[in-house]
Formats: structure tokens, sequence, C-alpha cells
């Protein structure tokens, strides 16, 4: 026992920040202060992952990756040991489509994982290893402790969220959130101090060794992300929004020697080269700076970009109505509908749009239609359907300012058998100058995401493509 306190002593002086306790299984750590309750982690970190579920790109919830990633994320919190364990947070594990090496978690449970991150780790225990870092900055509570340690009293939650969800998301995207927080709220949640890191470090690799992993695969991810991220000519994001405490490479392999931890553990690499796999089949990720881009345009009811549509196609006007004629169409295996049969259909990931000929390109130097149909799912923050509907139609009256409600309040509808809403939007385009109508019908699935139609036309040729839209509707078949 000596032997540990003297070790103990020797950390604290490298470590300087982080209150320990020394026990034969590891580091002791003290969670800081904190003057908000764990109820108020989990309402900021579920309003905040909302808003970044629908400003990122995320691959599907249902998928062989996000699968991966979440049976990952779920080995480590059965491994969170009692003194540390929140029962009352709600963890969730998305996969970020982006290119950059980073991940992040939000307060009260939310982790999201960037599809670079897990492309350029050697090991699952690598990834492991991230996740486990950021886990860690879930259970001690780090958010609203700095937010504690930063203010005498408590502030308005909602500037929290705003400057968490600037913080993480970036780029031109984040500034134009963090400008709706306050400035010091911003300030100071950009970044977790130095402290909070090494505690971070050192509650990683202990989860890690309990879930079984080798810790020292937490230390060995720094250096993989210091290598990739260099050897690509940009600087190691997740390492730049993480400031480093010092020697926390020799501190880790310390940590796992401290927990008696010998051999490589069990990592899993066999699967983990399989998702690797699955990842560079798949067209490459963008970039944040792209993501950026696009999230100035995201939720315009389009929800299009340029590059979805052919080079040379134009939008002309001279749009024919629709076709007598159906065909069915299937959406993975989450819906079924009939669509016009002389109309293409673009998707991406989260959506597809259902136009005709003339009716889709670029106008002003912005992808946009001008008829047809968008049907898609998003995860709008609730399973109230008229909350998530706000939240929804909220985000496209932002995304399209020309638009307006028409006609008050919503109306009730049924889409594939399920209760729905629907109201109209309207306004006069400022990329075509057309008075357009867009109608949005809304319902919720099962797994709590909206599944929404949105039937797009110019006000003086809407009644002509009416009974299209009413026969796409009437035919939904949702199979979730």
């Amino acid at each position: 026992m000596k032997q540990h306190r003297f070790f103990a002593v020797r950390q604290f002086a490298a470590a300087l920040l982080i209150s320990t306790v020394v026990f034969a299984q590891g580091t002791r750590i003290t969670p800081p202060k904190n003057n908000y309750s764990p109820a108020d982690d989990v309402k900021l970190g579920r309003e905040a992952a909302a808003q970044v579920r629908q400003q990122m790109p995320l691959l599907p919830q249902n998928s062989a990756v996000t699968n991966y990633v979440e049976s990952v994320g779920r080995r480590l919190i059965n491994a969170v040991p009692r003194e540390y364990a929140r029962p009352e947070f709600n963890y969730s594990f998305d996969v970020v489509d982006a290119r950059e090496i980073n991940a992040f978690a939000l307060p009260g449970g939310p982790m999201f994982v960037n599809r670079g991150m897990i492309e350029q780790a050697h090991t699952e225990g690598e990834m492991a290893g991230v996740m486990a870092h950021e886990l860690s900055h879930v259970l001690l509570r780090h958010g609203t402790a700095q937010a504690t340690k930063q203010q005498s009293g408590k502030i308005q939650l909602g500037a929290i969220g705003g400057a968490i969800l600037g913080a993480v998301i970036g780029g031109n995207a984040g500034a134009a959130i963090g400008q709706a927080a306050q400035v010091g709220a911003a300030a100071y949640l950009l970044k977790y101090s130095r402290e909070y890191e090494t505690q971070a470090d050192v509650l990683g690799a202990q989860l890690m060794a309990r879930a079984g992993y080798d810790p020292r695969d937490l230390a060995n991810m720094f250096q993989t992300i210091e290598r990739e991220s260099g050897g690509r000519g940009g600087n190691p994001e997740w390492l730049s929004s993480h400031p480093n405490p010092g020697n926390r490479y020799e501190r880790i392999n310390q940590e796992a020697q401290l927990l008696g931890v010998r051999g490589r553990g069990d990592s899993n690499n066999a699967e983990f080269s399989r998702i690797q796999g699955d990842l560079r089949r798949m067209s490459p990720a963008p970039t944040s700076e792209e993501i950026a881009r696009r999230s100035q345009q995201q939720q315009r009811y389009p929800q299009e970009d340029s590059r979805r549509y052919p080079d040379s196609a134009q939008v002309n006007g001279q749009v024919n109505y629709p076709s007598g004629s159906f065909r069915n169409y299937t959406g993975g295996n989450l819906f079924q509908l009939s669509v016009p049969s002389d109309w293409r259909d673009f998707g991406n990931q989260n959506s597809v749009t259902f136009a005709p000929e003339g009716a889709y390109g670029t106008a002003r130097g912005q992808a946009v239609f001008t008829h047809g149909a968008i049907v898609g799912v998003v995860d709008a923050g609730s399973r109230d359907l008229q909350q998530a509907t706000d939240r929804y139609v909220n985000s496209l009256l932002q995304g399209n300012p020309y638009l307006s409600p028409q006609g008050g309040n919503y109306q009730r509808a049924t889409i594939g058998g399920r209760q729905g809403l629907a109201i109209t939007l309207g306004g006069v385009s400022n990329a075509t100058g057309r008075d357009e109508v867009a109608q949005v019908y809304t319902t919720i699935l099962r797994n709590g995401a909206l599944f929404y139609v949105v039937n797009v036309a110019p006000r003086n040729q809407y009644r002509g493509f009416q009974r299209a839209f009413q026969t796409m509707l009437n035919s939904v078949q949702l199979n979730d």
C-alpha cells in the first residue's frame, strides 16, 4: 500500500489538478463541484442532440456501422463503476458522416463519433478509447461543472446549450448558433479545462480496463490522431478541442500499470476491420467545412445538394402536369409509395425528392426544385407528434424565410394508416420569383423519428398537381 501512496503523490504532482485517492484498482477521481442537477444535464444534452441531428449528416441508426459503435458504447457503459453511474442519463450513439478525426459527447449521454475517427483508428481499442474518454466527461458532468466554475450563480440552461452546440458543430454553422448564446457561456464551453481532460483520461483508462480493453490503446490513439491528421495536412480536430494536459501518453500508461493491466485486451478487431471495410466502400465523407456550408441551406424544403442533379439541369419553368400512370417506389426497408411514372427521384440517406423534368436544377446559383414532393425522416427530438412537427416546420421556416403558415393551425391527417398532422406553407421564392405552396404532412415512426411528406408547386399550378400528391400520400406504406 505504501507503494501505491507514493505513486499517487507522484501522479498528483504530474497531473497537478486532479483530486485523487489511490486504490489497488486505480486512481479515484472526485467529480468537480456542480451547481446543476443531473436532470439539467439530461435536458441540455437532449435539446442539443436534437439540433446536432438536424444539422449534421448522420449514418442511418439501423446501419451496421451505427449498431457496431453502439455495441462498443454499451460495453463501456456496462463497465462504469457504481460511484460514477448515472442511471438517469440517456445514452445514445450516432456516427457523423464527416471526414475529420473527431468525437464529442453532450451532457446527459448523447455521443457522436465521426466516421473519420473510425476509419483512421488501427484497432477497436483505439476507437473505444476515444469513446471512453468522452463518456468520462459525461459521467463526471464536466459541461455543467465548467459552467459552475465560471459563474457565481446559475446561468440560463439555454445559453449553455447554445454554447455547447456552437462548439461541437463548429465552422460557419457553429458560429451562427453560437451567436444565439451568451458570449460568456460560449467562451468557457468551447473547450474543457486541462484538469477535466486529465480526469477524463484517467477515468477513460479505467473504463477501458473494466470493459476488457487495454487502456494503452487510448494512449496510442493520441499518437494515431496526430500522425494521421498531420499526414493529411490538417490540424487534429479532436485534440484541438481537447487541451493537452501534458504527458497524457505517459499518464495513461502509468494508470494501466496501476490497474495491473497485462496483455492487449479484447479488441474484437475482426469485426472492426469489417466495419472499416464497409465505410471505405461508401462515398468519401465530407469535411466539416463542406458540412458547414451545406448547413446554411439545410432544411430549405428541397433539402437539396446541387450535386444530386445532373450538372446541366436548369429550372426552366416548362413543367408538364403529372402523368396519370404511377410506379412503385421503395425507400429501403422503411416505406413504399406510388409516384407519377414520369417523375425522377433524387435521394440521399435521409430523404428522397420526386420531381418532373424541368422542375429541378439550379436557379440564381441555388439548388432548387419548383414542382414535386420530398419524403424523408428526421429526428425532431420529441415523440410527441405536435412538438416534433413544430420543430420540423420551424426549421423549414428558418431555412426558407419567404415561407409562412397559410390558413391557421394544423389539420388532422392520415399517413400510412397512422395519425398525422398537415399544414400549408406559402410565399414568393427568392430563387424563382414564384408564389409557391408547400403542403407538409407528418407522423411519428415507432423509433420516435418524424416521417414527413412535403408537396411543392407554384400556387397557380397547384390544383393540377393535387391529384398526384393525394395519390402519393394515400399510397404510403410504413414498414418500421
